[in-house]
């Protein structure tokens, strides 16, 4: 069950790798190839936002699911194991949330680029004529 959050956490260090290649300053025919070649990428990379979606669906059931051990019934080594429990489903669901958000702001990035790319050869045409 562990493949899954080993994925998916590569795929966010990925993210993580491509928003600051994104971010860092280039040259104007670098940063127009980088952001074409990142958003070529970007509509098959698409499947994380659903996989985490579905993750923290899961995530959710399971939480809801979850036998509750706060009494004084529950020995030491079950009460750490729910702990340890919690905790790792708030770090799962933290990765699901960065997945997602760092998606969305390459998506940003890019789309940036793009209309600024495209708002300056407007902006030559109109000085060319």
């Amino acid at each position: 069950m562990a493949l899954q959050w080993l994925i998916l956490s590569y795929v966010v260090a990925a993210e993580v790798v491509i928003a600051v290649v994104l971010t860092l300053p280039y040259p104007m025919l670098v940063k127009k190839r980088v952001v074409s070649l990142v958003s070529l990428i970007l509509q098959p990379a698409a499947s994380i936002v659903a996989f985490a979606g579905f993750q923290l669906l899961d995530l959710y059931w399971k939480n809801e699911h979850r036998l509750m051990c706060s009494s004084e019934v529950c020995t030491a080594t079950e009460r750490d194991r729910y702990e340890k429990s919690i905790y790792k489903a708030q770090r799962n669901v933290v990765l699901c949330a960065a997945g997602i958000l760092l998606y969305w702001c390459i998506f940003r990035i890019c789309k940036y680029n793009k209309d600024l790319e495209h708002l300056e050869e407007l902006e030559k045409r109109c000085k060319t004529e």
